[in-house]
């Protein structure tokens, strides 16, 4: 490549401008103090925990973070943090100290998250979906020094794994048990001695190799992320956000400083609710939500819940911003029906943990849904800079579909103790001109568009985003290669309902195994989160390969849809009400026959495909039943049941004659037994 390239031939910029920032801190763009009149008042280029803190001392006693009823104020969370980070000074926790934090969703998360960047260090979250072994390995990997949790959570932390001695195994300090020593600490803000290029989180994600990856992100990471973003968005002190997402996925990084970093308020949604399309509509409309952040596949459902509510809620929004996975455009018709394109507007960002949460933005108009486009992902966030080039690092004309680079303020240090994957990931920028300055290489597949837009165009490795979480399938292979039965396999990702993405794992069995589906999907829960099982398992002799000796992907067979395991007569669906769910699991589960007592998740489903169910069963039956019931009852056997519990005398004589149908086969059964002794 020739040096004297100009960079305009390889890369877009913002339409907004670019605003120049140097580079000195190894590799990390220096903390450009002009930043202060990037529209922050007081910003300049502070740490988070000390943006926030203006904040406080602007607007102590507005409303800063509420939970199922409870509240903070700016001056409470602000006098609360202070107090866990004294302590976790006087614990050792200092510049780029890790510190894990496994905590359910409440106002202690966004004390703890804030107290411990008060402190200095930086946050490792553990998210409680995760099974011990993940847990344990990000705890081994991260050695972290202390570890936020709730009493009633101790038992997922694991330590078996850390290699660490008792007397330097991690502190657990517990924020419920162990708060009373806590507050006893100073309510001042501590002198935390961090700045603004030292880490503020460090979060793991897929890995390839068959191991969880830890990005390190620093405070100047994030703050730049706002004011790079401000003429956009122009967040304020009156908006509401929601905490929708896990705090293992970076963008709840964008919903909590969204919040607290403008003086907004900051609502933590309890978990069930997340899960519930329905609840969640009812919750915005409630809590007066003006900025929300979905992924496509959440909003799809939150449009069906609308559609399908018997009363129309008034909404609050200002902004509906996309990321997390690609967006169907035409996913978007009944939203802009029903609600046009200016009140709220919605925005499409792309983005990557690496390059700290967004890259892109891209407001959507009823016209991009008429005229049939596709991702579009639109132009780069001002100081960050994007390059499509080829395999040989050279830049594509527009048009020319590309591997994405993305340059700028947003990047990461690279990976936690990850040097070589650093070196490879994070490559020399040899289209700046300023020393040091690094390319991300993102992984995905691009072009530009004769308007300047990018468009998305997928994955050029084999990672996918399914529901907002990026997953690497080479983890998931890993994973399953250790069972015993498994000589080899590949996972892939499908287009499913509604365009939702599926997994699908293709194996290759050791002589004489015939797994059952319900023990490689048992197995594969003790390694890996729910999102990360497959829905679907094909055998095959042999895997395809292409002439290189490579897995030719595009030769495996699309899997058939049959029941997960035989089944015998007894345990077909029989009664109406029965058949009637048992269609709507195979329709959205994409299944073959199932079972009366076949486990919805075991079949593959997730809480997504779970609010299909709950349409579909308002449509076919006429019910209205919570998504928190459907989780509870989660076979077709004990769905029917609860179903005509709550129901009529008709449905209620239907249920008595079922149960003595069953009565009768069960002595049936019992008859034959007795027959075979004899």
């Amino acid at each position: 490549m020739d040096d004297a390239v100009s960079a305009d031939s390889v890369t877009r910029k913002s339409k907004q401008g670019e605003p120049g920032l140097p580079s000195n801190l190894n590799g990390q763009p220096a903390l450009a103090r002009g930043l202060e009149s990037g529209g922050f008042e007081g910003w300049g280029a502070g740490t988070l925990h000390e943006i926030f803190q203006a904040q406080v001392e602007k607007s102590p006693e507005a409303c800063a973070v509420t939970f199922e009823g409870e509240k903070l104020t700016y001056c409470e969370l602000n006098q609360r943090a202070n107090q866990l980070a004294h302590h976790l000074r006087k614990l050792g926790v200092g510049p780029d100290t890790l510190v894990g934090v496994c905590l359910d969703r409440s106002l202690e998360m966004v004390i703890g998250i804030l107290g411990v960047l008060k402190a200095g260090g930086a946050y490792v979250p553990l998210d409680l979906a995760y099974p011990r072994e993940r847990v344990a390995f990000i705890l081994a990997d991260a050695k972290v020094k202390v570890i936020l949790t709730q009493e009633k959570l101790r038992e997922k932390l694991d330590l078996t794994q850390t290699g660490e001695t008792a007397g330097t195994a991690p502190r657990i300090l517990c924020l419920d048990k162990d708060w009373g020593s806590i507050a006893q600490e100073s309510t001042a803000n501590p002198d935390s001695g961090a700045q603004p290029e030292h880490l503020a989180y460090v979060i793991y994600t897929s890995g390839s190799t068959g191991a969880p990856k830890g990005v390190l992100v620093t405070h100047y990471n994030v703050a730049r992320l706002f004011t790079a973003t401000d003429a956009w968005f122009q967040f304020g002190p009156k908006d509401v956000w929601t905490l929708f997402h896990s705090y293992a996925f970076d963008f709840s990084v964008w919903e909590i400083w969204g919040a607290l970093l403008y003086g907004g308020r900051l609502v933590v949604v309890p978990y069930l609710v997340s899960r519930s399309p329905d609840a969640f509509y009812e919750f915005l409309a409630r809590e007066k939500v003006t900025v929300l952040n979905q992924t496509p596949s959440a909003f799809r459902q939150l449009i069906w819940a609308e559609a399908s509510s018997s009363q129309t809620r008034e909404l609050s929004l200002r902004y509906v911003i996309f990321g997390g996975e690609a967006l169907e455009l035409q996913s978007l018709k009944p939203w802009f029906d029903r609600h046009g394109d200016q009140q709220p507007v919605l925005v499409n960002m792309y983005g990557i943990t690496e390059t700290t949460v967004h890259v892109t933005y891209r407001p959507l108009t009823m016209q991009d849904v008429t005229d049939g486009k596709g991702s579009v992902i639109g132009v780069p966030i001002p100081d960050l800079r994007i390059h499509i080039l080829d395999e040989k690092l050279q830049p594509v004309a527009a048009g020319v579909e590309g591997e994405m680079y993305v340059a700028g303020a947003g990047l990461a240090r690279g990976y936690f103790n990850r040097p070589e994957l650093t070196a490879e990931r994070f490559i020399v920028d040899r289209f700046s001109k300023v020393p040091g300055e690094r390319l991300y290489k993102t992984g995905d597949l691009a072009r530009f568009l004769p308007d300047g837009d990018l468009e998305y165009l997928g994955r050029c490795d084999h990672q996918v985003k399914i529901r907002g979480f990026r997953i690497e399938l080479g983890e998931i292979e890993s994973v399953l290669n250790r069972h015993p039965a498994i000589r080899e396999n590949v996972t892939i990702a499908l287009a499913g309902l509604a365009g939702e993405k599926r997994l699908v794992a293709y194996a290759v069995l050791r002589p004489g195994a015939l797994p059952a589906i319900s023990d490689l999907r048992t197995f594969l829960k003790v390694h890996l989160p729910d999102y990360m099982i497959p829905s679907a398992f094909v055998f095959l002799p042999a895997l395809p390969l292409t002439t290189n000796g490579k897995v030719d992907r595009r030769a495996l067979p699309e899997p058939e849809a049959p029941s997960a395991e035989p089944i015998s007569a007894q345990a077909l669906p029989q009664t109406q009400t029965e058949q009637i769910i048992a269609n709507i699991w195979r329709e959205v589960l994409q299944r073959g026959q199932v079972g009366l007592e076949d486990n919805f998740f075991d079949l593959g489903g997730n809480s997504l495909q779970l609010a299909h169910v709950q349409t579909r069963l308002h449509e076919h039956l006429n019910v209205d039943l919570p998504i928190t019931r459907l989780f509870e009852f989660t076979t077709i056997n004990a769905l029917a049941r609860h179903l005509n519990s709550q129901t009529d005398g008709g449905s209620a004589k239907e249920q008595f004659a079922d149960r003595a149908r069953r009565q009768k086969e069960v002595q049936a059964r019992q008859r034959q037994l007795s027959k075979g002794k004899k």
